[in-house]
């Protein structure tokens, strides 16, 4: 921040919050963030501003971005571009409730201007999602400053009671609703995502976003041979190179097609969060990747397979096994057997096995609608984290 972080103090009647964030890799950490800063503004009047530390990256979801601009506004939300201070003066305007998110340490000179602010504000450590038990003990756990009269509280996402659940908007299920409903609304979306219209209503349509997966060309094989038709959505990224040389294409480029056997592929442009809802909601099985997407499958009610972010020592396969452990648990044996294995093949313990995938679709497809209904009843992380920072602030 090569400016002094200054801004017009909000209106009495709001609650200033700024959000910190970091982009450690691919969008996860700016996705979380941005929907959550639109939620606290949209949903609960709160005066937001987020600092970030690569406009780029947050451009690719936020395309009204400008990515040159040090400060702008988007949908009443202040945008900051986050870099070292060459100075802070004494003329910060410190907020009400401040989210450090994922860890990303605030600036040193923002800690001492909140530790002089008359009154301290509301400071929440933002934590990376996670299924596993322990969440619940350590969620709102306050931690001392060690040189400040301030307090940091952890405030962790979760899938289960005494988390702070995860994002979803008020009207989120309605949006869905009305697009599945709607079939000029999806020959719209299949129109300006592929250029083509809908594929006829036996096809399988499967959305492909995902990182670097060795398991890919073996599941693209079985795509390739399925007895029915498979429709394949992948946007650009990370898994494109994959799907590129399976098809002996030198790249596969947002407009690129390509069909083998009863595989058809197109390459989607990267979309804002908007837009990726909605190819959710257009697809029959979802692919997804880390944390936001990994969250927004689970509103859509369709089956979906997740490849969570690689650790070291396969660190994350006890964070994979805790997930699945809360949305596959009810299933009978056999579809969750089946489900588990191939989450594990797709995170590297095995080969997935479409076939038997694809016989207990039926299963995942009700379990989907439930777990989502289940999952609302933990409350949205948005909601429950207002209502803890208006506790805290009385």
């Amino acid at each position: 921040m090569s400016a002094p972080l200054v801004s017009s103090p909000p209106p009495p009647a709001g609650i200033a919050c700024d959000i910190f964030c970091t982009v450690i890799d691919n969008f996860g950490d700016i996705g979380v963030c941005w929907r959550l800063a639109r939620q606290l503004a949209g949903e609960h009047g709160w005066q937001v501003r987020v600092f970030v530390d690569d406009l780029h990256a947050f451009q690719k979801l936020c395309p009204s971005l400008v990515a040159g601009r040090a400060r702008q506004s988007i949908e009443g939300i202040a945008i900051v571009y986050w870099h070292a201070p060459s100075h802070a003066g004494d003329t910060l305007e410190i907020a009400d409730v401040v989210i450090e998110a994922f860890g990303c340490e605030l600036p040193p000179e923002y800690v001492a201007a909140m530790a002089g602010r008359e009154r301290a504000p509301v400071w929440l450590n933002l934590e990376y999602l996670s299924a596993e038990d322990w969440v619940a003990d350590f969620h709102l756990r306050p931690s001392p400053h060690p040189r400040h009269a301030l307090t940091k509280t952890f405030f962790f996402p979760g899938l289960g009671p005494g988390t702070g659940g995860v994002l979803k908007e008020r009207g989120l299920d309605a949006a869905r609703i009305a697009f599945q409903s709607s079939d000029s609304a999806r020959a719209a979306w299949w129109q300006q995502a592929t250029g083509a219209p809908p594929p006829a209503p036996e096809a399988t349509v499967v959305s492909l976003f995902t990182y670097e997966n060795p398991a890919a060309d073996s599941l693209l094989e079985q795509w390739r041979d399925n007895p029915g038709e498979i429709v394949l959505l992948v946007p650009e990224g990370r898994i494109s190179g994959a799907v590129a040389r399976f098809f002996g294409l030198p790249s596969f480029m947002a407009g690129t097609h390509a069909r083998r056997g009863r595989l058809i592929a197109h390459a989607l442009a990267f979309t804002d969060q908007r837009g990726y809802d909605a190819l959710l909601w257009a697809s029959d099985v979802n692919f997804v990747r880390g944390e936001d997407s990994f969250v927004r499958a689970q509103w859509a009610e369709k089956p979906f397979i997740w490849h969570i972010y690689p650790q070291a020592d396969d660190a994350h396969l006890s964070k994979l096994d805790a997930a699945l452990a809360h949305y596959a648990g009810p299933l009978p044996d056999a579809p969750r057997e089946a489900l588990t294995r191939f989450w594990h093949a797709w995170n590297g313990a095995g080969t997935p096995d479409w076939a038997e995938f694809q016989r207990h679709r039926a299963a995942f497809a009700a379990r989907a609608a439930g777990w989502a209904h289940e999952l609302a009843g933990v409350g949205d992380l948005a909601g429950n984290l207002a209502g803890f920072a208006k506790s805290q602030l009385k």
